[in-house]
């Protein structure tokens, strides 16, 4: 369990096969609800990560929660040789459907991110670049997998990670609404208000509106998450931090695309010396 100096645990290993059963419920809807792209994905993830991951034809990448597999095809279709993994059987399955066509050629594999070793039976020091898409603030335990990427990557690696913004788009936080009369007009500010970001906690949510269970969200503070990787040996040499343009189409007044001032995800790259 990782342990912050003069801090407390961000890890919540009591928690790992409970978020095991969720997401092997959730995969078939999850992949069926978005599993061909949305704003996020389209808009925010995918092209910070792209960018921060700078993929050169032929490099080998590690897909950390890969999913149904959609970020590591696009990787897959820029060059890279993609070994893409997942705990959940159901995700996996899904991704290797997907990739049923045989157009871009994946290595998927069930493997738990919290088990050290099993990560460590992929190689050591064979690949350039690793990536986790959105899954850091899903997983009970961050460090296993934090202490063994180093030797999962080559020297001068990067691990690239993106995940809900810690400060603006976790547990506590309230998209609000205000009306102001400004100059004898009538204006509506959107915003975002928080209560509790400092110390770690758990808590259930959704994040897909209408998903048939609720899944449990880790809630680490942005010095907790940089703080466990340089612990570790990486070096954060390039962040991100993307909102939805103006002009995004919303469905609801409270969307995230009518704040495009407040960033929703977080993009980091760190570099392994």
């Amino acid at each position: 369990m990782m342990v912050l100096e003069n801090g407390p645990s961000c890890d919540f290993p009591e928690y790992n096969a409970r978020t095991a059963e969720v997401w092997d419920r959730l995969a078939d809807w999850w992949d069926d609800e978005i599993g061909d792209g949305n704003p996020f994905q389209d808009l925010l993830i995918e092209p910070a990560t792209e960018r921060l991951l700078a993929l050169q034809p032929g490099e080998r990448v590690l897909d950390i929660a890969c999913g149904a597999g959609r970020f590591a095809r696009r990787m897959a279709a820029l060059g890279a040789e993609v070994v893409a993994i997942d705990q959940s059987k159901a995700f996996i399955r899904r991704a290797t459907q997907r990739n049923a066509d045989g157009t871009r050629e994946i290595d998927y594999r069930t493997i738990d991110a919290t088990d050290s070793a099993a990560l460590l039976s992929l190689g050591e020091a064979v690949f350039d670049a690793a990536v986790c898409t959105m899954a850091l603030m899903d997983m009970a335990s961050i460090d296993p997998l934090i202490s063994t990427l180093p030797r999962l990557l080559k020297p001068g690696g990067r691990f690239v990670f993106s995940v809900t913004h810690p400060a603006f788009n976790s547990g506590t936080a309230r998209k609000i609404a205000e009306e102001n009369d400004r100059d004898g007009s009538l204006k509506t500010t959107y915003g975002v208000a928080i209560t509790d970001y400092a110390s770690p906690y758990v808590h259930m949510g959704v994040g897909v509106p209408g998903q048939p269970a609720p899944q449990p969200f880790f809630h680490r503070s942005i010095s907790m998450l940089f703080n466990v990787c340089f612990q570790h040996g990486f070096v954060l040499n390039g962040i991100e931090e993307p909102a939805l343009p103006e002009g995004t189409e919303s469905s609801t007044p409270l969307a995230w695309a009518n704040l495009p001032s407040i960033p929703p995800v977080l993009v980091a790259r760190m570099a392994n010396p």
